[in-house]
């Protein structure tokens, strides 16, 4: 069985993208790291383990979002990426994005899909009087957040928490969810 060559996109400060540097890579390797945003804290964290890291700014492109899409899915092409893991990508991808990488596009989200799809998924699990909340990995498809779930993992709602709170503890969740999803993907697409 070959590694699968995995990017991630980012947008942000990277935990769940460390999560996967840091995890057991015996089924895929991280091999590029791309952030939308410049100077996002996980190109930093991409470069401290040897890893490439790009940026591709999408607000050169507008309302284009496609344009944008097509640039990043070259550099996915000329890097013989095999994977794409959305790790805090705080953009939604077009079809032409979506369709290009079916069945190899996976996204974590902080939620327990069906429910709460979309933003704000911890004000809305505390809102709905939730007793438990947790986070989905899934395969990414035109409609938001109702891919193929993969695996997902819960954790009780506490007394008094608010969604902050809420938000740091899932992150310890998703870090240990996330790459042994990716993991199962990658061994699946042997």
């Amino acid at each position: 069985m070959s590694k699968k060559r995995v990017a991630v996109l980012i947008s942000g400060r990277g935990s769940n993208l460390q999560a996967l540097l840091d995890a057991d890579q015996s089924a895929y390797e991280v091999v590029l790291v791309v952030s939308n945003v410049p100077g996002a804290a996980g190109l930093e964290r991409a470069r401290a383990a040897g890893v490439e890291a790009l940026e591709l700014d999408h607000k050169p492109y507008g309302k284009n979002r496609e344009a944008f899409e097509r640039d990043l899915d070259a550099l996915l092409v000329q890097r013989n990426i095999q994977l794409v893991a959305l790790a805090g990508f705080m953009r939604v991808l077009t079809s032409f994005f979506v369709r290009a990488w079916t069945g190899r596009l996976v996204n974590i989200h902080p939620s327990l899909l069906p429910k709460f799809p979309g933003t704000k998924t911890h004000e809305r699990a505390l809102e709905a009087g939730e007793t438990e909340h947790g986070a989905t990995v899934h395969l990414v498809v035109d409609e938001v957040d109702a891919g193929e779930i993969i695996g997902q993992a819960s954790m009780p709602i506490l007394p008094g928490d608010t969604p902050t709170a809420l938000a740091e503890r899932l992150l310890a969740v998703e870090h240990k969810l996330y790459p042994r999803c990716l993991a199962a993907l990658a061994s699946r697409l042997n």
